[in-house]
């Protein structure tokens, strides 16, 4: 199904899902993930690349390569970052379902088909969390910490199940097991929603906080759908060694739980004060920084992981 056009030139809401990525990076690998779009067994979706005016036309060029009707091609004026530009891609979706994948992520074949039917068996979900492989950079299956940790503390059932309120804030404070480029939301909703600009890294969770705190649930699916890639030098992974991703974290687990405390959720406020996985994480990066005599770095993480 593809959009049709309207009388004053606008797009009618025509898809089922709308595919929002944006891009800042390889060609190469945003090939990879548009033709994993193309592969879907289920019609009923559009792309659009969000370019974050990176230094050259690559993305357009290989857009315009494609040439499916279902993908389009949008670029910022100038370079918004990874907030403005999710915010943008938001902003410019229309779909009852939206969904914000990264740029050298894959979607699996049954991608489109597995959150749409996630939604038709949850409708109180605004968000679905459909089943992920982690790769690294060459496409390997990867298996770090990070998701063998996520991996247990995932809210799991055969069937799936629906998740919300205190007990999944709390969840997610503890440690955060979702993937964020992997999810589906409710256009409603998202677009009800903002990401907080004084956040960086963890803008993603803390959307999703504040969603879940405005009443919203979300689906976890056991259907594997999505192929997250995890590179050792991704927005996700650098700052660790030196600490500052770390005392982004701190900073906003205070923010949260100001948070949870208005909303009377005194688990979750706990919970934001303990940051138990956090302080794990931080603790079990002292040896790397300790490796590379990086000082004020450990210093920044022992803090992190055994102060108040």
């Amino acid at each position: 199904m593809t959009p049709q056009q309207t009388t004053d030139g606008s797009r009618e809401r025509a898809t089922t899902v709308e595919i929002m990525v944006p891009f800042w990076g390889s060609a190469a690998l945003l090939r990879e993930l548009l033709e994993s779009a193309l592969g879907q067994t289920t019609d009923g979706w559009t792309l659009t690349v969000i370019d974050d005016a990176y230094p050259d036309d690559s993305a357009a060029r290989l857009v315009a390569e494609l040439d499916d009707d279902r993908i389009r091609y949008v670029r910022n004026p100038e370079n918004l970052g990874i907030t403005g530009t999710f915010r943008r891609a938001v902003q410019l979706s229309t779909a009852d379902i939206v969904a914000i994948p990264g740029c050298d992520d894959v979607l699996l074949p049954g991608y489109v088909q597995t959150v749409t039917t996630a939604f038709s068996t949850w409708p109180g979900a605004d968000v679905v969390q459909p089943g992920v492989e982690v790769i690294d950079e060459d496409g390997e299956t990867s298996r770090e910490l990070a998701d063998v940790v996520k991996r247990r503390l995932t809210p799991r059932s055969p069937s799936g199940r629906l998740v919300g309120g205190e007990d999944l804030a709390v969840s997610l404070i503890h440690g955060d097991w979702l993937y964020w480029p992997s999810l589906a939301f409710r256009g409603e909703a998202i677009r009800g929603a903002d990401f907080r600009d004084e956040l960086a890294v963890i803008q993603d969770l803390g959307l999703i906080i504040d969603m879940v705190v405005a009443g919203s649930s979300i689906a976890v699916v056991p259907e594997r759908a999505f192929r997250y890639r995890r590179h050792r030098q991704s927005a996700s992974s650098v700052g660790i060694v030196d600490g500052e991703r770390f005392l982004g974290e701190k900073h906003y687990f205070e923010l949260a739980r100001g948070i949870f405390e208005a909303k009377g959720w005194r688990r979750a406020a706990r919970a934001s004060r303990l940051r138990l996985t956090s302080r794990l994480h931080a603790a079990v990066t002292l040896p790397r920084a300790a490796r590379v005599r990086d000082w004020q770095g450990v210093k920044t993480l022992a803090r992190h992981a055994f102060g108040s």
